[in-house]
């Protein structure tokens, strides 16, 4: 047997472990900081939550009333408070909504399990408690869904419609109901109906006009303006070709530096430049590429 012998540090720390207070003190702690958060975004909620006006440190404002989007502007410190940032961002990823429901319900169950614990209740026997509810509430919220094939559009448009009541745009969910539904269906995985990766559709904004102005396009948006004003608008059945290197003179990886020393030699470095573009031009017009 090795004894230590005792410093002040390890005094106190072992007066920390016999404290029977810390715990229920550290408790107390992280529901309050997970409530003062849930508090944050309660009045968001629903179709009458309100939105909210945040400016981030770069001077940028955004009016939201979305759960995700006003937690990842909040500088969160508190651990307990990070783990209901992160849980909206969980929902926001797996599910597309409720980011703002799934923070307020978490924050009335913490509230709920501070009442038992002041009644003395194990903390152990109050998550066995959550744990049965959840599998209750799964079951009972199964009996109440009615499901909805993906061949349903119009039941897809309604429950879209629906979703979009309570956000900034519920005036044109006529509008972008439709749009979000059919560009959904797009990239859905029939074999995997329950899980389709949002990051095949791709949002574009552009400057001018209005939300009326939204469109969906069935394939890839070029954002770069035509080499030409007088080149075609319209093209069908073009080839296109996808071009991931910069048309331009070679680089070399060293330093060097030219010395031209008259006009003839300085003609001829263009010329040789020139030549080397239009020869890559040429390849790339080979395949008989229509647009590029």
């Amino acid at each position: 047997m090795v004894a230590f012998s005792g410093s002040g540090d390890s005094k106190q720390a072992t007066n920390a472990y016999k404290d029977k207070s810390k715990p229920a003190e550290i408790r107390k702690s992280n529901i309050s900081a997970a409530k003062a958060v849930a508090d944050a975004i309660r009045t968001s909620l629903g179709p009458k939550g309100m939105d909210k006006m945040i400016q981030s440190a770069n001077g940028e404002v955004a009016i939201t009333n979305d759960g995700a989007t006003i937690l990842k502007q909040m500088n969160v410190i508190h651990p307990a408070a990070k783990m209901l940032v992160e849980l909206s961002n969980a929902q926001d990823v797996e599910a597309g909504d409720g980011t703002t429901s799934v923070v307020v319900i978490a924050g009335a169950l913490l509230e709920a399990s501070e009442k038992l614990l002041q009644k003395g209740i194990h903390p152990t026997g109050i998550s066995d408690g959550f744990q049965k509810a959840a599998a209750k509430s799964i079951e009972i919220i199964k009996n109440m869904a009615t499901p909805i094939l993906l061949t349903d559009r119009e039941s897809l448009v309604k429950s879209a419609s629906t979703a979009l009541n309570s956000k900034v745009v519920s005036q044109q969910s006529s509008l972008l109901a439709p749009l979000a539904v059919d560009a959904v269906l797009k990239v859905v995985d029939p074999a995997k109906d329950t899980n389709v990766d949002l990051k095949d559709i791709k949002v574009i904004k552009k400057l001018g006009g209005t939300v009326e102005d939204t469109k969906l396009v069935d394939g890839l948006v070029f954002t770069q303006k035509s080499s030409n004003v007088n080149g075609p608008r319209k093209i069908e059945k073009a080839k296109i070709g996808l071009i991931q290197f910069c048309i331009s003179p070679p680089k070399t990886d060293m330093d060097y530096n030219v010395v031209v020393s008259d006009y003839t030699a300085m003609d001829r470095v263009l010329r040789e430049e020139r030549a080397y573009i239009l020869n890559i031009v040429k390849q790339i017009k080979k395949p008989v590429v229509m647009f590029y």
